[in-house]
Parts: C-alpha cells; sequence; structure tokens
C-alpha cells in the first residue's frame, strides 16, 4: 500500500484547504478521508436548499447535547457537516472574517502568527471578491465571494429598520468597522454555493498525489512509541510515511474525540473507559464554546417573504427554472440574507451581538415545518464566557461523543443574550420592518417582564452552529497543541480545524477556519511560503 506524507482526517473547510495546499507538491503524497459521501447532492449546491439539508441524515453527524441545565434540561440539536466540504456544503454560507480584536487575543494566547496584520493578509490573499475592493479585500484567490443575486424585500426592510433604530448601515461587515446592519456577503459563484470542496478540492482532484476517500471513517490514530505511523479506518489501515504527518481536521467535535480515541486526552477518564493512556492530556475537549441565539418570529400581513403555503406554489416554480437555466432568481437565496453587528453596552470593546435575518418562518433548525408567511430574526452572544466539554461516551469509535455545551453557565452570558432578545423586538417594530408585521409570534406580545423574556431564553434558545476551541492551541504548556497545531506531547501529530481558536470569534467561523488551515499549510511547506 502506498505510504502517504500527509493524511488529513476530515475533509470540511479545514481539510480542504490543507489537501489542495499540501498536493500542490507535487513529491508529497497527500490522502484525505472524508466519512461522508461526496458532495454530490444537488441540495448542497442550490443555495436555497439549505432549508432541505437539515432532513438529510446522510450529510449531517447529527448531534445533540447532554441535557443543558440552564436551558431547561433541553438536548441541544447540533448539526455538523458529514460530506466532502463538511460544514461548508451545508451552512448559510456567510463570509465572515470576525473583528480584528478577536486575532490581538488569539497573537497573546498563541504568537505574532496569529495577530491581525498577518491574518488579515490571508484573508485577502485567499478571497476572490467579485463585488468589494480596495486595501481590505482581495482578487483571483480560490475562494469566491459574491453579493446575494436577488435579496428579499423584507431583508432590505430589515437593514432599513435596524438604521431607524439607531445602527449605521454597512455595506462591507468585513470592512472597517464591524457594527452595524446590512446584506451579507456570501461563498457563492454565480448562484451556486461555492463550499470549501468547490474551492479547493474542485482545483486538485486531478493530481495523482492526491487521493480522496469518502465514506471512509477514521477509528483512531496509530502510534509506535509516541509517533503517530498512520490511522486505523477500521476495515484496513492507512500508513505514513517516514517523517510523515497525520492532521485531524475533524472539527470542534470529532478531533478531540479522535484524541481520545487514540489515547490522549484526561488520564483518568480514558482509562475508566478501557483506553490505554498515551498522553495525558487534560484540555483536550476542554475550552468549547459556541455562539447562543434566540429569535423573535412575527407573522406578516402579505405575502413578500418565503412561504410554506400554495400560493408560494408559483414563485416556487419560478425561482427553480430561473435557477436550473440561470444561477438567478429566489432560490439563490442563503435564507439568512441580511444581519449585522452591534454592542449590549457602550463599553464594550467590539460588537458582541449578532444578528441574522431570515425572510421566513423557521422552526426547530429548519426541521419542522411552518404554515404562512413570517419573518425571523435571530440574535446571539458573540463573546460568551461560559465553557463546554466534548468527553466519549464510550471506547466505540461509532458511538457519538458526549457534548457538555454549558450554555449560560456564567452568569455574565444572560445578560447579554436578554439584550439582545430586547434590540431585537426594536427593530422588528421600528417603523420599516413593523408595516408588515401583523402580530409577533415570539416571544410574542404577552413576554413583556424580564421575567418572562428570561424563561423565553430558556425554552428557546439554540445553537447558531459555531462550536470552537476544544483542541486550544498556545504557547503555553497546558494547551493541547502549539501555535501551528502540532499535539503536545506526541510526534507527528497536528490538529488544524476549529477546534484551536484559542477564543471563540465574534463572527461566522467559516471563513476563520479556512484561514487557519491555510495559515498552518504555509508554515508547514518551509520559508518560501511563510507569510
Amino acid at each position: 500500500m502506498t505510504a502517504f506524507h500527509y493524511i488529513i482526517v476530515g475533509a470540511g473547510s479545514a481539510g480542504c484547504v490543507l489537501a489542495n495546499r499540501l498536493s500542490a507538491d507535487p513529491a508529497t503524497r497527500v490522502c484525505l478521508v472524508e466519512a461522508g459521501p461526496p458532495d454530490r447532492n444537488p441540495m448542497i449546491h442550490m443555495p436555497f436548499g439549505l432549508a432541505a439539508l437539515a432532513h438529510m441524515c446522510w450529510l449531517n453527524w447529527g448531534y445533540a447535547t447532554d441535557p443543558e441545565p440552564q436551558l431547561a434540561g433541553r438536548r441541544l440539536y447540533w448539526p455538523r457537516g458529514r460530506v466532502l466540504g463538511g460544514s461548508s456544503s451545508i451552512n448559510a454560507m456567510i463570509y465572515m472574517r470576525g473583528h480584528p480584536q478577536d486575532y490581538r487575543d488569539w497573537a497573546r494566547a498563541a504568537g505574532d502568527l496569529w495577530d491581525w496584520p498577518r491574518v488579515s493578509r490571508i484573508f485577502r490573499e485567499m478571497e476572490d471578491n467579485r463585488t468589494l475592493a480596495g486595501d481590505l479585500h482581495g482578487r483571483g484567490g480560490p475562494l469566491t465571494v459574491s453579493d446575494l443575486c436577488q435579496p428579499n424585500p423584507l431583508s432590505r426592510a430589515f437593514v432599513a429598520a435596524g438604521v431607524a433604530c439607531g445602527l449605521p448601515e454597512s455595506r462591507d461587515f468585513n470592512g472597517p468597522a464591524q457594527e452595524g446592519v446590512g446584506l451579507y456577503q456570501v461563498t457563492q459563484r454565480d448562484g451556486r454555493r461555492f463550499s470549501a470542496a468547490r474551492a479547493f478540492l474542485d482545483p486538485a482532484r486531478g493530481r495523482p498525489n492526491l487521493t480522496i476517500l469518502t465514506r471512509a471513517q477514521v477509528r483512531r490514530v496509530l502510534f509506535d512509541g509516541r509517533r503517530a505511523t498512520g490511522v486505523d479506518l477500521g476495515d484496513r489501515g492507512l500508513t505514513l510515511a517516514e517523517g510523515g504527518e497525520v492532521i485531524l481536521s475533524g472539527g470542534a467535535i470529532n478531533s478531540p474525540q479522535l484524541l481520545m480515541l487514540s489515547g490522549i486526552g484526561p488520564g483518568a477518564e480514558l482509562q475508566a473507559l478501557g483506553i490505554p493512556v498515551l498522553h495525558h492530556a487534560p484540555e483536550v475537549g476542554a475550552n468549547l464554546a459556541d455562539h447562543l441565539d434566540i429569535a423573535v418570529q412575527a407573522a406578516l400581513n402579505g405575502r413578500e417573504a418565503i412561504g410554506i403555503a400554495p400560493s408560494f406554489l408559483p414563485r416556487a416554480v419560478r425561482a427553480a427554472w430561473a435557477w436550473l437555466r440561470h444561477g438567478t432568481g429566489e432560490f439563490t437565496s442563503n435564507v439568512a440574507e441580511a444581519g449585522g453587528f452591534a454592542a449590549s453596552h457602550p463599553d464594550r470593546d467590539r460588537p458582541n451581538l449578532q444578528f441574522h435575518f431570515i425572510p421566513a418562518y423557521l422552526h426547530d433548525h429548519g426541521r419542522r415545518l411552518s404554515l404562512g408567511y413570517g419573518l425571523t430574526l435571530h440574535v446571539c452572544d458573540l463573546l460568551p464566557k461560559s465553557r463546554g466539554r466534548i468527553r466519549l461516551a464510550s471506547p466505540d469509535p461509532l458511538a457519538a461523543p458526549r457534548i457538555a455545551a454549558n450554555y449560560l453557565s456564567h452568569p455574565d452570558d444572560l445578560p447579554t443574550l436578554l439584550a439582545g432578545l430586547k434590540l431585537a423586538r426594536r427593530i422588528t417594530g421600528a417603523p420599516p420592518l413593523a408595516r408588515f408585521i401583523a402580530r409577533e409570534t415570539l416571544p410574542g406580545p404577552d413576554a413583556s417582564s424580564d421575567a418572562a423574556l428570561t424563561d423565553f431564553i430558556r425554552t428557546r434558545a439554540e445553537t447558531i452552529y459555531h462550536p470552537v476551541g476544544t483542541c486550544r492551541m498556545g504557547r503555553d504548556p497546558a494547551s493541547v497543541t502549539d501555535p501551528e497545531g502540532r499535539v503536545r506531547g506526541v510526534e507527528g501529530l497536528r490538529v488544524v480545524d476549529a477546534s484551536l481558536m484559542p477564543q471563540i470569534i465574534a463572527g461566522n467561523t467559516n471563513a476563520p477556519t479556512m484561514m487557519i488551515a491555510e495559515t498552518i499549510a504555509r508554515a508547514m511547506r518551509g520559508p518560501a511560503h511563510a507569510i
């Protein structure tokens, strides 16, 4: 069997970047291993198809948290991509880098490689922005970023309502200032999803030195002493060439799970499950952070929204035809078309609230249909202080891990989300948007006191799909990895994905995850490719 210089576990946002960059050297043999199938399903490529992807369990790990003590004991649904492209193949395609202060914080934790001047250059060089130009944007990079083709009129009304509430209008959330409301830019090309698989795998698929395996789930990393030698696929193994590396890019859930299955993690927990301890690393699976989200919903007095109703059928037929023929029309919508950033208090050093506006009803992550025409305005806490943990539920590699997000466990987080909910209600009540609304359905007119709104948060809040931090990188010896993703205590093993983030980003996490992979790939390829 072929011995590979690099075995990349997980073909998501980070793994696709790594596969492209590392296989660019024709003398290097690279294997990319993905547990899910190829990204051929048409609902992946039609942007509006994301509304159907929640029902496709074969493309989605479909995790659930442990009962959350501060959220009425509920188990929250955590969708994660299980397909080429990973979550970039099932997400809402929003292109967001985060705030410069995020990366200054990373630099304090993990060194100058992660400071804003360096990472902002990486973002620009990766970007092919079809609309925005100037010093803060790139043209000609591998990742296409576009304006939405045909935003819903309600999305523009949301922007006007935010301005009426005192927020500035923003043309560019990745520009000089993040605060404001506006339409999002998206990772789309010609009205079609431009996932990490399309941006980075498609140009590299023909390389003879790149092997892509799908429907192949890695059980554990194999070691000779403390050096990684390959991976176990259950029915077979993959072997590293001498001096090669295994790179875990499974994300904030699967990467710590694989480390623990391989004997790297909290020693007592591993021993209790009968897993031999290779390296005691208490922080593996710890430091889990996520953006908790709450939504305001309203029924409309007209049919401007994307509706579930017989009257919407002619629009749907026209939209499907326009998309199939020309890549235009309503089905180019990413559903979360507009949004924005605000501070919950004037003394914040950056916006700590983010809005996602949806010109439709959205219940239970799209898994439950709601008849009629409505709108949904989400708001999340971008800088939560609560931290959770990923643990093994079983030594069985095919068993889902335990997820304890510990939402709202820090006393500062509930007041922040409550402030965000109140601001969201102000925006939906502002005249530019209120003229479309017949009545608020959630939280509803009876929920007016802080106590009632707090109860609403505890019984309705959900993830906005941004888990990070469970294999924290840092300069300190307690961190799981060093600043270039090398796992401490062993050799020949890295982690490169969102689990490396020392702190959660104040924004959507997809673009930062690709940036992490690009940064580390350049470092791995040597000084000629370094920043």
